[in-house]
């Protein structure tokens, strides 16, 4: 299978680093000619300097924007009032007790994580229904269906981002185009990565084996037994973004390495 975007402008929110940076390039390596955000003009123009060396002739720019507010988000549109690709990536997640998670907190969370993604699909699902071509893509997490108890409040708004996608999917019936979300699990991002090597110093392993025991522990259902790469979260997005995904439509795809415990 070859995917090839060549024609299509993806926009990729919260993409300076991690997931979204990694999806981001993903979309690049196709074709597409990609948009990075980030709420700093100076992460967000050296992401997408780093992201044009890494992509020879990829079509590459930055937006700085903070998505997690309507005027922020109305900014964004008003730089690229039309995109073919719509990643919903932007989001924050903290453990934190819940008996200690204030009301600021909550509504914190549900601004970043799920009003984000509403409003950039309501800008711009309308113009892609009248092309009859597009993608949104929600990038929830395994959190959304296992629910952990130490980030309760985060794993509710990751369960709402799948009832806005496939609430939206419904609204693109009989067109081509498609809104879909993806589950990744324990993911080596870099913030990650920083964690796992404060956590093997403190432990006296290496940073392989503090990860391992991380996932077994944190994540004793996981088939993968260890952290996915950006890398692995993003073939699931590029794919499910492309003509080659045409069939898949409303979906909840999971990436999470088998932690999630049921078939359906």
């Amino acid at each position: 299978m070859k995917i090839d975007l060549s024609g299509k402008t993806a926009l990729v929110t919260g993409s300076t680093a991690g997931i979204g940076y990694a999806v981001a390039k993903g979309l690049a390596a196709a074709g597409s000619a990609v948009v990075l955000n980030g709420r700093g003009k100076p992460r967000v123009d050296e992401a997408a300097a780093r992201l044009a060396k890494e992509v020879p002739g990829g079509k590459v720019r930055g937006i700085a924007a903070d998505v997690s507010t309507a005027a922020g988000c109305n900014e964004l549109v008003a730089a690229l009032p039309e995109v073919d690709i719509l990643i919903n990536n932007a989001g924050i997640f903290e453990p934190k007790n819940f008996f200690e998670i204030p009301d600021e907190d909550w509504s914190r969370f549900f601004e970043v994580n799920v009003m984000s993604g509403v409003r950039l699909s309501r800008a711009y699902l309308p113009a892609m229904l009248k092309r009859n071509w597009g993608r949104i893509v929600f990038i929830s997490s395994e959190s959304a269906l296992n629910i952990p108890t130490e980030m309760i409040h985060y794993g509710t708004t990751k369960t709402a981002q799948l009832s806005i996608s496939r609430g939206l999917a419904k609204l693109t019936r009989g067109t081509g185009v498609t809104v879909n979300a993806v589950l990744p699990g324990p993911t080596m991002s870099e913030g990650v990565e920083g964690f796992v090597k404060d956590l093997a110093k403190q432990n006296g392993k290496s940073e392989a084996e503090a990860a391992g025991q991380f996932v077994r522990q944190h994540r004793p259902s996981s088939l993968l037994q260890r952290f996915a790469s950006v890398d692995e979260i993003a073939n699931m997005v590029v794919y499910v973004s492309s003509e080659e995904a045409s069939a898949t439509n409303g979906a909840a795809l999971r990436a999470e390495g088998g932690i999630v415990d049921t078939i359906a």
